[in-house]
């Protein structure tokens, strides 16, 4: 498999992720909220009250995140990209593993 053609069929795995995906609920623009701590309540509850995750809801909020912030790579914004990293942070805390 070339390069080429490696980028652009993991580039449509993951498009198709991001749009087909529906083991959580998320509220809208979650990952661009300003406020870490909120941003990790939102996935709390998502992860939690979601009967479609396979995973148990620490994994699949942290999994959702990790999954934003590489997807954006190095589109995401610095500042952005420092609350979201708070917010795994806060996620760790809300479920006692930090």
């Amino acid at each position: 498999m070339s390069q080429e053609h490696k980028t652009s069929y993991f580039e449509s795995w993951t498009a198709k992720v991001t749009r087909e995906s529906d083991a959580l609920d998320l509220e809208k623009g979650v990952f661009t909220w300003k406020d870490p701590e909120k941003i990790a309540q939102s996935l709390k509850n998502s992860a939690d009250s979601s009967t479609r995750r396979k995973s148990p809801p620490f994994r699949s909020a942290m999994s959702m995140l990790v999954f934003y912030i590489n997807r954006a790579g190095s589109k995401l914004d610095s500042d952005q990209k420092n609350i979201l990293e708070q917010a795994k942070d806060e996620l760790r805390k809300l479920y006692g593993k930090a």
